[in-house]
C-alpha cells in the first residue's frame, strides 16, 4: 500500500489503477464477474500478530473487491461478513456514489489509511465529495487468516453500528436558526449546538417554512435520531427558526467548557424559562448538558433547604448543628476534611456546604417521600418537559433509610444534568417553576409542564439570600468574584463509583440569568465547574 494505489469507479464501473509496491496493475471490467481473490484452506491455523505482507495483501484484496462491487467477496475478507455486506452494497446502491478515487496511504502498524474523492449523483444533481478513513487488519480468531476488522467506519469515519449512508431527498427542510435577537446560529460557529440544530431541523423544518433539498446523510435505524448531513447536493430553501438562545451567552459557554476534557453547562432566564445557552465538551455526540444522568452533589441542597424551610424545620437565620460527622439509619456521613460549624445557622451550613446539618434534620420531616415531592411539586423535576428538543428532566425517586439521607445532599439515586440544576436555581430565584424552552411552544402547540405550587415569597427570598451568601463569602466566593450584579451560587461535588476524583458541580445566578455546570472528575465545585458558570453569567445581561 506504499505506492499511492488508486481505485476508481468510472461511469458506474470500478477501475483499479496501481503502480506501487505490492500491486500489479489491473482493471475490473464489470461488477458482476467472478471473485477478485480466492481463499485457500490452510491445514494449520496461523497465530500471532499479522505480518506486513499479510496487511498489504488482505487490504489490497478487500479494496479491490469493494471497488468492483463484489460485496460478498469483500465482506468475506472481514471478520463480520453479515454486517459488512449490506453496507458495502449500499455504498453505490443507496449512497449513490457514481465515481470515486480511493488513495491508500502507508500502513501504520496494522492500520491502512486512505482518502476518498467521490462524486455523488442523485435526482439529476451531482456533487464532489471527499473524506478520509482507515481499515485495520487483524488475525481471525478461528481461521487464523488475516482479515479486515469490520466496523461501519471502514466506509466512512462517522458511521457507527446501526447507521448507514444514504443519498435522498432530505427528511426535513434545512433551517436558519437564529437567537432571540435574530443573530444566526450555526454549528460551525457554535459546535455544541450541532446536535440541537439537527433535532430542531427534524422537528421544525417544515413549520419554519422551508423546503427539502437532496443530501447524503448518515441515517440511523433509531427512528428518534435525526439524519446527519454529510453532503448537500441541492439546498432547497431553509426555513427561519427563532430560538430562545443568546449568541453572546452561547459563545461564552462554548469557550468555557473547552478548558476541561468533559464538561457541560446550561444557562436559563429564570423569569421565562428561556434557554440561553447549551454547551458540551466534547461538542459532538451525546448531549450531556440536556440528557445526562448523574448525581448533582450539594447543588441539591437548594431543594433540600426549600423543603426544610417550607416545613418549618429550619429558617435561614435559625441555629442548627453542623458536627464533623452524622449517622442516619446505620450510615455515616461526614463533611469535607471533617469540618464543623459551632453555633452555625442554616445559612452558614448552606454557604459552607455542611452535609451533616442537613442529614440531622431528616427525621423531623417524618416523610421519606418529602424530598421527591418537593422536587416534583415545586421545582418541576421529572414532569416530562417539552423544551423543543430531547431532554432528560431529572429524577428524585422516593427512598428510605440511608439512601434517603444520601439524597438530601445530592447523592444516591438522584439523577440530573446541567439543565435540571440550572432550572432549580431559576426556580429558587423566580419563586415559580418556568419549564425550560428552546423554541416558543406556540410554534407547534406543545404543552408546557407546570409545577403544582410555587415557593412562598418568604421561602424564595431565604433561598436566594443563602445563595447570595455562598457567592459572597462561602464556597462560591472565588468563582463568583468576577461576576457582577445581584448574584448567588451553590457548589457541589458528587462521588462516582470507580472514579478517584469527584465530579465538580456549580450553579449560580446573576440578575435574570441562571446557569449550572458539571465537570467530570473536576473535584470541588468551585474549582472547575465554578469558573465555567461564572464565565457564562458574565456574558449575560
Amino acid at each position: 500500500m506504499r505506492g499511492g494505489a488508486k481505485i476508481a469507479i468510472v461511469g458506474g464501473v470500478f477501475v483499479v489503477v496501481a503502480g506501487g509496491v505490492g500491486y500489479g496493475a489491473y482493471n475490473v471490467l464489470n461488477s458482476t464477474g467472478g471473485k477478485t481473490g480466492t481463499e485457500t484452506a490452510s491445514a494449520e491455523v496461523r497465530t500471532g500478530p499479522v505480518t506486513e505482507a499479510e496487511i498489504a495483501d488482505v487490504s489490497k484484496r478487500f479494496l479491490e473487491a469493494w471497488a468492483s462491487g463484489e460485496t460478498t467477496t469483500a465482506s468475506q475478507l472481514t471478520n463480520n461478513a453479515v454486517e459488512a455486506e449490506p453496507l458495502l452494497a449500499g455504498y453505490r446502491e443507496e449512497a449513490h456514489i457514481s465515481r470515486a478515487v480511493i488513495t491508500p496511504g502507508a500502513a501504520v502498524g496494522t492500520k491502512v489509511p486512505y482518502t476518498v474523492k467521490a462524486t455523488v449523483s442523485y435526482g439529476g444533481e451531482s456533487k464532489p465529495w471527499s473524506y478520509s478513513s482507515e481499515l485495520t487488519v487483524v488475525r481471525g480468531q478461528t481461521t487464523g487468516r488475516p482479515l479486515v476488522d469490520w466496523s461501519p467506519a471502514v466506509l466512512h469515519p462517522e458511521l457507527t453500528t446501526g447507521t448507514s449512508l444514504k443519498t435522498k431527498k432530505a427528511s426535513a427542510p434545512s433551517i436558519e436558526a437564529v437567537d432571540h435577537n435574530g443573530r444566526v446560529l450555526t454549528k460551525e460557529n457554535y459546535p455544541s449546538l450541532g446536535p440541537v440544530l439537527d433535532v430542531l431541523r427534524e422537528k421544525y423544518g417544515e413549520k419554519a417554512g422551508g423546503t427539502a433539498g437532496i443530501e447524503t446523510v448518515i441515517e440511523s435505524t433509531d427512528a428518534g435520531s435525526p439524519d446527519k448531513t454529510l453532503l448537500t447536493l441541492s439546498k432547497g430553501r431553509a426555513g427561519k427558526l427563532r430560538t430562545t438562545l443568546d449568541a453572546d451567552v452561547q459563545a461564552a459557554a462554548e469557550s468555557a467548557v473547552k478548558k476541561y476534557g468533559q464538561a457541560s453547562v446550561v444557562a436559563i432566564r429564570p423569569s421565562t424559562g428561556a434557554i440561553r445557552a447549551v454547551a458540551n465538551n466534547p461538542a459532538t455526540g451525546f448531549n450531556a448538558a440536556l440528557q445526562g444522568q448523574q448525581a448533582p452533589g450539594s447543588t441539591m441542597k437548594i431543594v433540600t433547604a426549600a423543603l426544610l424551610i417550607e416545613k418549618g424545620l429550619a429558617s435561614a437565620n435559625q441555629k442548627i448543628e453542623c458536627p464533623p460527622t452524622a449517622m442516619y439509619m446505620g450510615r455515616t456521613f461526614k463533611n469535607l476534611d471533617d469540618f464543623s460549624i459551632p453555633d452555625g445557622t442554616l445559612t452558614t451550613s448552606f454557604a459552607r456546604s455542611c452535609n451533616t446539618a442537613f442529614i440531622k434534620l431528616i427525621d423531623d420531616t417524618k416523610d421519606d417521600a418529602a424530598l421527591a415531592k418537593e422536587a416534583r411539586d415545586v421545582f418541576g423535576i421529572g414532569l416530562d418537559w417539552k423544551t423543543g428538543v430531547l431532554t432528560y428532566d431529572g429524577s428524585v425517586p422516593e427512598a428510605t433509610g440511608g439512601e434517603a439521607a444520601a439524597q438530601y445532599i445530592g447523592q444516591g439515586t438522584i439523577q440530573m444534568n446541567a439543565l435540571n440544576v440550572a432550572s432549580i436555581t431559576a426556580t429558587a430565584k423566580n419563586g415559580t417553576f418556568r419549564q425550560p424552552i428552546i423554541v416558543d411552544p406556540d410554534l407547534d402547540g406543545r404543552p408546557i409542564a407546570t409545577a403544582a405550587r410555587s415557593l412562598s415569597p418568604s421561602v424564595s427570598q431565604q433561598l436566594t439570600n443563602m445563595m447570595r451568601q455562598t457567592a459572597s463569602w462561602g464556597t462560591g466566593k472565588a468563582a463568583m468574584a468576577s461576576v457582577g450584579g445581584d448574584k448567588g451560587a451553590k457548589t457541589g461535588s458528587a462521588e462516582v463509583d470507580g472514579q478517584a476524583t469527584s465530579n465538580s458541580w456549580f450553579t449560580g445566578f446573576s440578575n435574570d440569568l441562571a446557569a449550572a455546570a458539571v465537570v467530570q472528575a473536576g473535584g470541588h465545585g468551585g474549582d472547575a465547574a465554578g469558573p465555567v458558570v461564572a464565565a457564562v453569567l458574565r456574558a449575560g445581561p
